[in-house]
């Protein structure tokens, strides 16, 4: 009776263990790391901020709501069409919802930016993090690492991109990305956060996709 005792509390502590190892891979694979530095021979690309776009979509159990968010600068590296290093600023007061209109339309993005009263801490609360950044970590075999900084709060991130060259232009277009906002202390209606909301929460994941368009400078 003890041997079998003593078997399955071993076999218990191994599966910990080796759960434990796994969630300590996954962490380690996502830590954040200094920016790419790029070459002498590189070329620097401007980003076209009217060309360029991020697409966002949430999610809640009663549907879903898409919009825009617009750069306000950015500039990446090339070198013979690889790109080798890069960083773009994020307006945040462009917040726009596109599946909404007139009032309900207004009222979600003065929600979302957090310009209305006593709701500036529920999602962005642009008054104080008027602008979030990216800066990239790496590129290898068309995944694309960096550093996403929201609200002060920095993650590392990743997600597979298409580049691809037109003459003095670059495109880099993003697969939809799917971020924790949560890891942003973007919490309103988070049942991870507050487990007592029933059906009435708002998905903790949100997706992006980044479209980004620079010409060399």
């Amino acid at each position: 009776m003890k041997s079998t005792f003593f078997k399955i509390t071993l076999i218990a502590f191994i599966a910990i263990g080796a759960i434990s190892c796994k969630n300590s891979e996954k962490e380690a694979q996502l830590a954040t790391e200094e920016a790419a530095e790029a070459t002498e021979v590189a070329n620097e690309y401007t980003v076209d901020t009217a060309a360029s776009q991020i697409k966002w979509e949430g999610s809640k159990p009663t549907g879903t709501h898409h919009g825009t968010i617009q750069l306000s600068s950015g500039t990446v590296y090339v070198n013979d069409g690889n790109v080798e290093a890069g960083n773009f600023v994020i307006d945040m007061n462009s917040i726009t919802d596109e599946d909404l209109e007139g009032d309900q339309k207004a009222n979600l993005e003065a929600h979302l930016k957090g310009t209305a009263e006593g709701k500036e801490g529920d999602f962005f609360n642009v008054n104080e993090f008027p602008t979030a950044k990216f800066e990239m970590t790496g590129i290898e075999n068309n995944i694309v690492r960096g550093n996403l900084t929201i609200k002060n709060k920095t993650n590392a991130v990743e997600f597979p991109a298409t580049v691809t060259m037109e003459g003095d232009k670059m495109m880099l277009k993003s697969e939809p990305i799917e971020l924790d906002r949560t890891k942003w202390d973007v919490n309103y209606g988070s049942k991870s956060v507050f487990p007592n909301l029933g059906d009435k929460f708002i998905s903790d994941t949100m997706k992006i996709t980044v479209s980004l368009v620079a010409t060399k400078a």
